[in-house]
């Protein structure tokens, strides 16, 4: 009896201290740990660049399954453009050719033009879950507290201007980036993340032109547990 008193005492007394060993860094990787376990989660990305922005993509909404295909539609200007993945097969559907592989749309240069899809498909090569995308966003801050308005914290130089670069192609070439700064900011409730935020500045180079950037970029996370991702067979035969 007294035994089991003393031990009892003990575990009370050490379940406070273990809570404090837990950082705001290291509840928000749990949180995107727990989030890429869940069987399917739903999410929308929006990005905000600012006025003067030439950039102007709009949302993309997104649904996963673990083990499974990830659905994403986005949209840009007028355009909408679908993409499906499957480890690391892409499919993309376009609006003369109907579904394509990733690599067979990359090859479509329109005369130089822009084309939609042709960014979707160097975007589904490189993609990352918003799980993967937060857990990677949490080492690449500095440091992270807790506040009245979520988890936040300031990037590295090179989180920043990871954000800022995107690729080319396939096998790189993206700009270059000078003055990169950028802070992170996660919302969780209970212990779950819901939300996470990146503001990012810095100066890109274009074939010598610079141009400044200001990009905040939105990722709500919804539907968990309860998302369906259904994938036409036109898509799933591009991915064999």
């Amino acid at each position: 009896m007294k035994n089991n008193l003393i031990l009892t005492l003990a575990l009370l007394t050490a379940g406070p201290l273990l809570a404090a060993d837990s950082t705001p860094k290291d509840d928000v990787t749990s949180a995107a740990t727990a989030l890429g376990a869940q069987p399917n989660y739903s999410w929308r990305t929006t990005v905000d660049a600012g006025s003067g922005g030439r950039f102007r993509p709009g949302p993309t909404e997104g649904k996963t399954e673990k083990g499974g295909y990830t659905a994403l539609t986005l949209t840009f200007n007028n355009d909408t453009t679908q993409v499906v993945i499957q480890g690391t097969n892409a499919a993309v559907k376009t609006a003369d050719e109907g579904w394509q592989s990733a690599a067979e749309v990359a090859q479509d240069n329109s005369g130089g033009g822009p084309n939609p899809a042709r960014f979707a498909a160097f975007m589904a090569q490189g993609f990352k879950s918003p799980a993967d995308q937060a857990a990677t966003l949490a080492t690449q801050a500095k440091d992270l507290s807790a506040g009245t308005n979520g988890i936040s914290g300031d990037l590295t130089e090179e989180g920043a201007k990871a954000l800022l670069t995107f690729r080319r192609g396939p096998n790189g070439g993206g700009p270059n980036v000078s003055n990169a700064k950028g802070t992170v900011t996660f919302w969780l409730t209970d212990g779950k993340l819901v939300k996470f935020q990146t503001h990012v500045t810095g100066t890109v180079s274009f074939n010598g032109n610079d141009r400044d950037m200001d990009r905040t970029t939105t990722t709500e996370i919804k539907d968990v547990g309860t998302t369906k991702v259904e994938v036409a067979d036109d898509a799933k035969k591009k991915l064999e």
